[in-house]
């Protein structure tokens, strides 16, 4: 289960990779930059989110032992 939320993190990088390079800086909000923009809230998000499950995952090993 570990691997996969770490390949999940990996995928969720390559996603911000792949958005970045469709914005365009000079008009953000409109077309495709604007797309591109949720795409790279949205896996940021998963980032989080997968960070907090990896804390909790460790913290509840510990009270089990």
């Amino acid at each position: 289960m570990k691997i996969f939320i770490y390949l999940l993190i990996v995928l969720a990088v390559v996603v911000i990779g792949y958005n970045v390079t469709l914005l365009n800086f000079d008009d953000v909000f409109n077309g495709d930059s604007g797309i591109a923009l949720i795409g790279i809230l949205c896996a940021a998000c998963v980032i989080v989110l997968l960070g907090i499950l990896l804390t909790s995952r460790s913290i509840s090993k510990r009270f089990k032992q």
